[in-house]
């Protein structure tokens, strides 16, 4: 949490106080960081501001004539186009009864006047990083809501049991890729809630009996976990404590063995002299643990930044998956999309040792097609070519212009189709799997499709080794 650089549109916080001083005060500082202010002197200008244009956070004074604090924030909770925005209270009210009845109509914190700078943007920081947290969140699962229904829909119309089986295994790996970054973001969200619950009381105390020399360590420690970009490996982890241990001994330095532990985790990895007068400090436990814990907070961040990409990539592919083919209309599309966006739904089976090598040519035409539908064709196809390899060895994509037509190739690495066996794949109910986990119709309706769009498909087999070609017009004729 660095506030030493100031930001452009870091947010949109109301001020309400009836002191023209303390609103000058408050709105200097926050401009001052890179916050857009509106400083309003009542509560009455404060529900007409928040309702006109809702503000990211509102820091609210309690004593104020005409309408309290407390009377003011009750009516922005009761609204429903304010109500989700985060209310600090300021006051110079210390009663711990006070305090209680701030929380109990709907405030989020309370800072008490007279205020100390750090703590204000501390505070105020803090509650806007969780807010857009929350909101991130609550669109990521609302985008999801909107998906599964989506995908719940097309379920519905699908008649054929083999595309319904696979859609059915297609689905369980979705779910798995969706559910691990939420649990990310879930246990990321526990760490920085539960940091600030058991510390928002005692940082203010903290950075205020601090001196000069040991603010500018703590933002070096800070400005060190910062810097870390990549999660160390166990044995990268050895060698750098090996090392910071070293020194710490050199110097002396008692607890040596968990203080480089603690020094590696924060992102100290070199020389460690700038940081012995620290090191030597009687209170230099309490300053390292509170370095350790907001360099928790800013790794719990990074995480929930990773997980929130991860899904939105899922979420983008199924959204891929499900939105053609409305009103059954040929559009021109990238086929390689398409294929990237199955690709994308079967990770959770990829990832379980499946090699892919992608060779598609550069600057491919858009081909007019009926994109659902060849999306069926990429499905059936990349999903036989799992089951055919268990999960374990090489998936080959090729993607090239051909004259005329575009030619899509994929060849996986698994134990082949008997000679015996293959004119009849395309029969319509044929199938070498157990009951239960296919009709038969998979590649009749991959072959009647390819047809529709005036293509072809070809299979060539042999041990190890079975490719499955498709060729499609670019310009698809009436």
């Amino acid at each position: 949490m660095n506030n030493d650089i100031p930001s452009t549109d870091r947010g949109n916080i109301l001020v309400v106080d009836d002191t023209p001083a303390n609103l000058r005060l408050l709105a200097g500082i926050l401009n001052g960081k890179g916050y857009k202010v509106r400083p309003v002197p009542s509560g009455e200008l404060a529900l007409s501001a928040a309702k006109g244009m809702p503000p990211d956070l509102i820091l609210l004074d309690i004593m104020m004539p005409e309408m309290n604090g407390y009377e003011v924030c009750e009516k922005i909770k009761a609204d429903e186009r304010t109500r989700d925005i985060p209310v600090i209270f300021i006051s110079a009210i210390n009663d711990v009864l006070d305090k209680v009845k701030a929380f109990d109509v709907g405030g989020v914190d309370y800072i008490t006047k007279p205020f100390q700078m750090e703590e204000v943007l501390v505070r105020v920081e803090t509650h806007l990083a969780m807010c857009q947290l929350q909101k991130k969140l609550q669109q990521k699962n609302d985008e999801l809501t909107i998906t599964l229904e989506q995908l719940q829909a097309t379920q519905e119309q699908l008649v054929q049991s083999e595309k319904m089986a696979a859609l059915g295994q297609l689905i369980a790996g979705i779910a798995h890729e969706i559910n691990t970054p939420l649990g990310a973001i879930r246990s990321s969200i526990g760490n920085i809630t539960g940091f600030l619950d058991n510390n928002l009381d005692s940082l203010p105390v903290f950075f205020k009996q601090l001196s000069a020399e040991r603010q500018h360590d703590f933002l070096s420690l800070m400005h060190s976990s910062r810097q870390q970009t990549y999660s160390l490996s166990t044995r990268e982890k050895r060698e750098f404590k090996r090392g910071v241990k070293q020194q710490l001994d050199a110097e002396g330095i008692d607890n040596s063995d968990s203080l480089a532990s603690i020094l590696v985790n924060i992102g100290l990895q070199g020389n460690v002299q700038e940081f012995v007068p620290l090191l030597k400090d009687p209170d230099s436990e309490n300053i390292i643990k509170t370095a350790y814990d907001f360099a928790s907070i800013h790794k719990s961040a990074k995480t929930i930044a990773t997980a929130t990409e991860r899904a939105a990539k899922v979420v983008f592919a199924l959204k891929n998956y499900a939105r053609y083919d409305v009103h059954g209309e040929k559009l021109k599309v990238n086929i390689t999309e398409g294929i990237e966006t199955v690709l994308t739904l079967y990770q959770n089976q990829l990832k379980q040792g499946v090699e892919i090598v992608r060779s598609y040519q550069a600057q491919l035409p858009a081909v007019l097609c009926y994109p659902d539908e060849l999306n069926q064709v990429w499905t059936n196809l990349i999903h036989n070519a799992l089951q055919a390899m268990d999960n374990q060895g090489t998936l080959t994509i090729d993607a090239l212009q051909q004259d005329t037509n575009f030619v899509v190739k994929i060849t996986d690495s698994g134990t082949g189709i008997s000679p015996e066996i293959l004119p009849k794949i395309f029969e319509p109910f044929f199938t070498t799997k157990p009951a239960g986990e296919g009709s038969g119709l998979g590649l009749d309706i991959v072959k009647k499709i390819i047809k529709k769009h005036q293509g072809t498909i070809d299979v060539e087999s042999v041990p190890g080794k079975t490719a499955f070609t498709v060729s499609l017009p670019i310009n698809l004729i009436e």
